[in-house]
């Protein structure tokens, strides 16, 4: 055997005993990392069972239908009886003037969700916003809110003041499975939607009620209220609180009642 040979082989034999410590030295490590597993009955050994997903306690639980409700819709296809439930509740008219009638379910949870924070995008609400900027008067450095731009809510508040609460509440236990659905689809797997809708209703209750004109200003391009307290409020007592306080008080009556309904956890 040649001397480049010889050491050829020599080489080899270093790699291959490099190799096989490290090898040796991985394993031993993994086995020392790993999670110890359980032996069962009869020296068989199973891995630890994952953790359960925790899940929120329900606050205010809806009924689950009595059996199986025959041709129950899926949620593609749910537009259709929530429009039918809402013309009879609210009149044809007020639902074709002012519900948007694609995705609802969807984009109710969405808004209902969005309410209590400080933006609610106006892309994901159920219903069509008001035309036109909010009404002021006052000089540029003394603005306030008009009266006169309350006005432009009193046709969306006489309907839902004709609305019954009861009716209303009726048609969304009898959805709830899709309600539900909706809103574990948003990124919430676990939390109870119904639980979060009585927590937006509050929110809105808590809504404060002015009776003085409400100063405004315009950093930009949007109007901001001036008092800062006012600024700070969620985007829906912020909505509210653009109605003017007669739309506001009977809004706040139909929240009462409706809340009524499906705050079952007060009951």
């Amino acid at each position: 055997m040649t001397r480049k040979e010889i050491l050829l082989a020599l080489a080899i034999v270093v790699l291959a005993a490099l190799g096989g410590g490290l090898y040796y030295w991985l394993q031993s490590r993994s086995a020392r990392e790993a999670p110890a597993l359980a032996p069962e009955a009869g020296g068989h050994v199973t891995a630890p069972a994952p953790a359960p997903e925790v899940q929120e306690r329900i606050q205010n639980p809806i009924p689950a239908p009595p059996g199986v409700v025959a041709n129950a819709p899926t949620l593609e296809s749910s537009d259709a009886p929530v429009l039918s439930g809402l013309r009879q509740i609210f009149g044809a008219p007020a639902v074709a003037q002012y519900v948007i009638p694609q995705s609802l379910i969807r984009h109710i949870v969405a808004t209902v969700d969005n309410l209590p924070r400080k933006k609610a995008p106006v892309q994901t609400w159920p219903v069509k916003p008001m035309g036109g900027k909010p009404l002021t008067s006052g000089s540029e450095d003394a603005l306030i809110l008009s009266a006169e731009s309350y006005q432009r809510y009193e046709p969306l508040v006489h309907a839902l003041q004709n609305a019954d609460m009861k009716q209303l509440a009726a048609l969304y236990t009898s959805l709830y499975p899709l309600f539900q659905q909706a809103y574990e689809d948003l990124g919430y797997p676990g939390k109870y939607f119904n639980d979060r809708l009585v927590a937006v209703i509050d929110d809105l209750l808590a809504t404060p009620e002015t009776s003085a004109p409400i100063s405004l200003q315009q950093p930009n391009v949007l109007y901001q209220y001036k008092d800062p307290a006012l600024e700070d409020l969620s985007a829906g007592q912020k909505t509210l609180l653009r109605m003017g306080p007669s739309n506001e008080r009977s809004i706040k009556q139909k929240l009462r009642e409706l809340r009524a309904a499906v705050a079952t956890g007060s009951r």
